[in-house]
């Protein structure tokens, strides 16, 4: 089979030499804005590792989560990261797995309660979003997981995702029998 272009021995190197140019300049583009997004990221706190910088902005607070009526665990060492280059402390992390997050930073920062979340990888897409609900100290927050980052403040996240099924807690029928 005879491609466009290969047949001629001059429209051969030509096509062959327009397509190692475009490779070069796709690759350098890629490579250039990879640089760029690293130079720009580097203060950027919520990607940027704390590991080498020193942090005097401090906050913690506790938050306890629910999903679909359960209590689920919020694990340890969340915002600890192993890779390539070494080990990467983010701004924003847990120490044990008793709901405490802690946030740091060079200076005072806006921290919500949406960046741990975001930092943890937590499934919000998962979620029902319209029918999740952010608790502040007790009281409903309007911002819902944009509410922001206080020290000693308690949240609570009552999360309800799109594969709950909310007929059973309506269910007026007795409970089945496994055996």
């Amino acid at each position: 089979m005879k491609w466009p272009g290969t047949a001629d021995p001059y429209k051969r190197q030509k096509t062959i030499r327009f397509l190692i140019i475009t490779a070069i300049i796709g690759v350098s583009v890629a490579a250039a804005s990879a640089v760029i997004q690293l130079v720009i990221n580097e203060d950027n706190p919520l990607k940027a590792c704390i590991n080498d910088r020193t942090t005097p902005y401090r906050v913690t607070a506790t938050l306890e989560l629910w999903v679909d009526g359960n209590q689920a665990e919020i694990p340890a060492n969340v915002g600890f990261t192993e890779g390539e280059v070494g080990s990467c402390q983010r701004t924003m992390y847990t120490l044990s797995d008793d709901g405490t997050i802690y946030a740091e930073w060079e200076e005072s920062y806006p921290f919500e309660i949406g960046h741990f979340l975001w930092m943890w990888e937590f499934p919000l897409r998962d979620m029902v979003q319209s029918e999740s609900v952010i608790y502040v100290n007790g009281e409903r927050s309007d911002l819902f997981i944009n509410a922001p980052f206080q020290n000693g403040y308690h949240y609570k996240a009552e999360f309800v995702s799109k594969e709950y099924d909310d007929s059973q807690d309506m269910d007026f029928l007795p409970p089945s029998r496994d055996e």
